[in-house]
């Protein structure tokens, strides 16, 4: 049968299709996959989230997956084959979870450093978010899975996402935040986009102009737009707009309500027809991709090579690091990243890991028996319950025992648990089950009182030895499931324990009867010390040690999807830690574990500052490999770096009357800071290295249709290391208002020592063009300057200095 007769046969069979059945396609079955129609040859499409590892379609913590860094730690790799390896990982990931198309990357941009979901995106530039994204997505599609960037468009903030109308001027979106997914769209062919919460300018996402034009028909997108979960508002609007799969399903605005909005005509039928059509292509790609072999790997290495690609290194006086091949003999580990460090940032785009290295583990793996590595806590994140650390809690071998019960509490099934903490939904749980017991055996490190309870939204009661401790019932809230997934609240009571005892601790959990979804997980919470002796016993583990390495960072009710921060500032007393710690041993290193920037006020006292974001699975190993010098931190800032949150550009992610104007225009992240005083604490593409480099030459010449630069690097070090090339741009004769200055291009290179190479950077004309609203796209008739610059806050003086070049805009 030839395509034309396929196409034949499936448009009959779409027009004798009923309406009701015809509905029914256009929304999601459960909250993971799309409907299948034989009749259509329609086949169940199953997605999951990302984008940094693959959930699965079970919503099942036993089913565990790979864990990368975050969003910003790829982004700060500035490293497009490294993106696209990870995009060929991530399909590895999702053929073994059964997935066909994964949820991401999330490409909106850094326009705020309070935006909660910093973390998760890549950058606050739109050509290296969309060149970086391009490589993910064309990774994962390469072996026969989907990819679905998202959100499209202007979700640059959580607050009030759902209801918020951000205001943008065409040319702000056009030459921001829709170009990335321009980029996207044009260079990987993604097969599905999926339209965001809030609205733009008048309009859901959901119900957009901008999802038909520019996305479907200027860019040519032809695969599927699907909404964010539950971000379908109407019927008909939504209907009516190029919107083209509402999830989860069924959703009941694209329900009775829209058969009977097209039978009274609000909305034409060929309209479903049109959407079906978009899914029919979805559904022959996943079909093909199905029969597309995937070769299984391990993902250790490549998680563990990525996290020191993206890891940067801030500061290092007088070459503190890496720390030499003879020494130290100890190592004093201190804070609360130390003990309980954050692999992955909160919400969607966590994943369950198949394992976590720790820090501690990670370097005494590195150094051996022969160093002594300690750790302290030093300052905690904030009050309440934290989850088991590993090797506290044990049951036969595996952390917990879970038991299934039915109604009655009789036992239907018992398995062994991997986590402390279960999300499972309808599929995951055995049939007739109404509740189930997490059972284990804790082992305190210290003596005293202890808070032992859960987190979750349900009916909960922990039992130690068999005595009640907490208790709490909120079934009525787990209609909610941004509060199940984010906002469930501890419950706990106090009970005494004596160190290296262990004690039997029980949770019995019983969800709501019409759940979709639930999570809940043991939570434990030690004696603490007064936060003056915490530091006390900080100095002196420092003070005993030949280095100190103080882990700071964000916790999860400061960093995650579903609200945006209100501070920069590091909770609790780490800055107070980190100071004086560093008082007691000048040999002091600093690792930020956060997805996004923090205030460091300590940042020029300290020897060394490392920046590692949220590394993923691997975060002990390439921690060690980094401080040690094993590897090179790979990483350059993808975002600027305030000193304080009062010096940023945008200071406020908080609509006024409901909206939420972008005034700043095109002069977002860096090209802001370039108009304002004071600096920064470190600039957009700032990333120090244990080599050195110089570029003795620079030059431009035609590529195709465009331009490129070509850069003759040497690495003048005394090891190998990878330089990262970035080329900015200025318009000073321009005669409409643009930056004074703005990323062009960039590329990577890695070059042994005293190697030189000629390394060349395509120039996209798109970084030259400005938008206007009547004539689109303009490369203007003026000067461009151009140079290389080791940062954004180099930028200016490279542009006025001996290596720039100029370009009069004209195309070979």
């Amino acid at each position: 049968m030839t395509a034309t007769s396929l196409d034949a046969d499936v448009e009959h069979a779409l027009s004798t299709l009923p309406l009701e059945d015809k509905v029914a396609l256009i929304s999601g079955d459960g909250l993971w996959s799309t409907r299948a129609d034989a009749r259509l040859g329609l086949p169940r499409v199953i997605v999951s989230d990302g984008p940094v590892g693959v959930r699965g379609h079970r919503e099942n913590e036993q089913h565990g997956s790979a864990n990368f860094p975050s969003g910003t730690a790829l982004a700060a790799s500035w490293d497009r084959n490294l993106l696209e390896r990870i995009g060929r990982q991530l399909a590895a990931e999702a053929r073994r979870a059964e997935v066909d198309v994964v949820l991401g990357p999330t490409i909106n941009l850094h326009r705020s450093p309070l935006a909660g979901r910093n973390f998760e995106c890549y950058s606050e530039d739109p050509l290296l978010t969309g060149d970086l994204a391009a490589a993910y997505v064309t990774g994962i599609q390469s072996l026969g899975i989907g990819a679905c960037p998202k959100h499209f468009v202007a979700n640059e903030a959580e607050t009030d996402r759902t209801k918020v109308n951000n205001v943008l001027a065409a040319r702000t979106l056009r030459e921001a935040y829709l170009a990335p997914f321009e980029n996207v769209v044009r260079n990987a062919r993604p097969w599905m986009v999926m339209a965001a919460y809030n609205g733009v300018n008048g309009a859901p996402m959901t119900e957009n102009a901008l999802v038909a034009e520019p996305l479907k028909g200027e860019w040519g997108f032809d695969g599927a737009v699907v909404s964010d979960w539950h971000a379908v508002y109407s019927t008909t609007g939504s209907a009516l707009a190029a919107t083209d799969l509402a999830m989860p399903g069924p959703e009941k605005l694209w329900g009775a309500a829209l058969v009977e909005a097209v039978r009274g005509g609000q909305v034409a039928e060929a309209e479903i027809d049109r959407k079906i059509r978009r899914l029919l292509t979805l559904g022959r790609r996943v079909t093909a991709g199905r029969n597309q072999a995937i070769n299984p790997s391990d993902a250790g290495p490549l998680a563990r090579a990525t996290a020191a690609a993206g890891t940067v290194l801030l500061e290092n006086r007088d070459g503190m690091l890496p720390l030499r091949p003879a020494g130290p003999t100890s190592i004093a580990l201190i804070g609360p990243a130390a003990l309980d460090p954050r692999t992955q940032g909160g919400g969607s785009a966590s994943v369950y890991p198949d394992y976590t290295v720790p820090p501690a583990a990670g370097l005494r793996n590195a150094l051996g028996e022969g160093v002594r590595v300690t750790t302290t806590q030093g300052a905690w994140l904030a009050d309440g319950l934290r989850e088991p650390r590993p090797g506290e809690c044990t049951f036969d071998g595996a952390p917990v025992q879970l038991r299934w019960l039915d109604a009655a509490g009789a036992v239907l099934e018992t398995q062994a648990g991997r986590l402390t903490t279960l999300t499972r939904g309808r599929t995951g749980v055995p049939a007739g089950a109404a509740a189930v017991e997490l059972s284990t055996l804790f082992t305190p490190h210290l003596s005293g009182s202890w808070q032992l309870g859960y987190k979750g939204i349900g009916l909960g009661e922990v039992t130690v030895d068999g005595v009640p401790v907490a208790t709490a019932d909120s079934r009525d809230r787990a209609g909610n499931l941004e509060e199940v997934l984010i906002g469930a609240p501890d419950v706990s009571g106090p009970v005494e324990l004596t160190a290296g005892t262990a004690i039997h601790v029980a949770l019995r959990f019983t969800w709501a009867g019409d759940f979709m979804l639930f999570r809940v997980g043991l939570g434990v919470a030690e004696p603490r010390l007064s936060q003056d002796a915490e530091i006390a016993a900080a100095v002196q583990a420092a003070r005993e040690a030949e280095v100190a390495v103080v882990m700071v960072g964000t916790s999860g009710a400061v960093e995650s999807e579903g609200f945006d921060r209100t501070s920069l500032r590091l909770p609790g007393a780490q800055d107070e830690l980190v100071a004086a710690v560093i008082a007691a041993n000048p040999r002091t290193v600093v690792v930020v574990n956060a997805g996004a920037p923090v205030e460091m006020p300590w940042r020029h006292d300290a020897a060394a500052v490392l920046l590692v974001w949220f590394p993923g699975m691997e975060m002990g190993n390439a921690l060690a490999d980094v401080l040690l010098g094993a590897v090179e931190p790979g990483g350059h800032l993808p975002t600027t770096w305030p000193a304080v949150l009062a010096d940023a550009p945008v200071t406020t992610t908080a609509p006024r009357d409901g909206e939420l104007a972008y005034t700043e225009g095109v002069h977002l992240g860096h090209r802001g800071w370039a108009r304002q005083e004071p600096a920064p604490a470190y600039w957009f593409g700032h990333g120090l290295s244990y080599t050195t480099f110089a570029v003795s030459a620079f030059s431009l010449r035609h590529a195709g249709a465009g331009v490129s630069a070509v850069l003759t690097v040497k690495n003048t070090g005394t090891r190998a290391g990878k330089y990262v090339a970035q080329v900015y741009a200025s318009a000073p004769g321009s005669a409409v208002d643009r930056p004074a200055f703005w990323l062009a291009g960039f590329g990577t290179v890695q070059l042994a020592a005293g190697e030189s190479a000629d390394l060349e950077v395509l120039l996209p004309v798109r970084s030259f063009e400005y938008w206007d609203e009547e004539t689109g796209w303009v490369l203007e008739p003026t000067l461009f300057q151009l140079a290389p610059a080791s940062d954004a806050g180099q930028a200016a003086g490279a542009l006025a200095g001996p290596l720039a070049a100029h370009w009069d805009g004209a195309i070979a």
